[in-house]
């Protein structure tokens, strides 16, 4: 599926194929009135608590540590994880949390820097160097706490953390094994379009584009956003990832209003870093640990995983599964494959 470069441009930075109508996005607004309201139930097996942790930059980032009420051991494997890009913790991240902490891990869901409840300013922007140095951070936190064995820590990638995930586990030895679903690479798709279709030209057009608004920003002493990146309704002509991630993002599904994806907007010199600074060139120096790949059968994204996959070394694995999309490995319980994952970890963090 060829999916028009205008599409991705729009998607991920500038944000302007799509205008927001006020009275709609209140109304998606109200449907979770409580600020820390999540996406998921908690599992009766697990408690949640707020933590802080700081990054290598300083930065402070906000996360949920889950817990298994009935650990097995004193010390427990621990995992990091994060995503989808542009997502909160409260998503798709704290129901991976939610779901390994039930089989016994410890497992810190945290919002990037710069995004959801995390410190730094200006918001909403993303960085190809500190969104790999979110998950040492989150590694950092999870290996000071005395009932985790900071010997079996592992992450897991969702989406656009996907890519991050990988990126830190290369140059982040602590490591012992990681795991994405649906990933995507950011700076690939920003600076190349989907399907690395983008050519020069357009290429130039977007980034003088961006050159230019850094005065305007700089003029007013404030960075200027685009529109959010998923539209507030649809025609149902658009392509089917736009209609899935609107099914997620802007419905009851998976609605949040700190979600950049659902409710807010990147600024529009977000691509800065993202299209000059490529991530995964180290991807073969994650081995000899573990890679565990997982994509939908029918995403749009799947490609990414089958690239990584084919560059990666071993040990590897890529699971596809059927009849997935891109968004169902966000919260569909019945087709994330959570038991693979806990195999995957539990025989691969010692």
């Amino acid at each position: 599926m060829r999916i028009p470069v205008f599409i991705a441009v729009s998607l991920l930075f500038i944000g302007q194929a799509f205008a927001q109508k006020k009275e709609s996005v209140q109304s998606k607004k109200n449907m979770r009135k409580e600020q820390d309201q999540y996406t998921f139930h908690l599992s009766d097996k697990v408690s949640r608590q707020k933590v802080k942790f700081k990054n290598r930059y300083g930065i402070e980032l906000s996360g949920d540590l889950y817990l298994p009420k009935n650990p097995q051991t004193k010390l427990l494997p621990a995992l990091a994880v994060s995503g989808p890009f542009g997502a909160v913790k409260e998503q798709s991240s704290g129901l991976y949390a939610n779901q390994m902490a039930e089989r016994g891990y410890v497992v810190l869901a945290f919002d990037p820097s710069y995004t959801g409840e995390s410190g730094g300013e200006p918001r909403n922007i993303a960085s190809s160097d500190i969104n790999t140095e979110d998950f040492s951070g989150a590694v950092d936190y999870l290996g000071l706490q005395k009932n985790v064995d900071r010997n079996k820590i592992g992450i897991i990638g969702i989406c656009g953390f996907g890519g991050f995930a990988l990126n830190a586990v290369s140059i982040d030895k602590r490591v012992k094994a990681v795991a994405t679903t649906s990933m995507y690479d950011i700076p690939r798709v920003a600076s190349k379009g989907y399907y690395d279709k983008l050519n020069l030209e357009e290429r130039t057009k977007i980034v003088e584009q961006m050159s230019l608004q850094r005065w305007k920003d700089a003029e007013a002493g404030r960075s200027e956003y685009g529109n959010c990146p998923n539209p507030d309704t649809i025609k149902g002509d658009e392509p089917q990832f736009i209609k899935d991630y609107y099914d997620y993002y802007k419905t009851e599904r998976g609605f949040h209003k700190r979600s950049i994806n659902s409710n807010a907007a990147w600024t529009k010199t977000n691509g800065f870093s993202l299209m000059n600074m490529p991530i995964l060139n180290y991807i073969k120096e994650i081995s000899p640990r573990p890679i565990l790949i997982i994509a939908g059968e029918n995403a749009h994204s799947r490609y990414f995983s089958e690239d990584i996959y084919k560059v990666a070394a071993e040990p590897k694995e890529l699971l596809i599964i059927a009849d997935a999309v891109h968004v169902d490995l966000y919260d569909k319980l019945e087709k994330i494959p959570f038991d693979k994952l806990d195999t995957f970890f539990r025989n691969n963090l010692k």
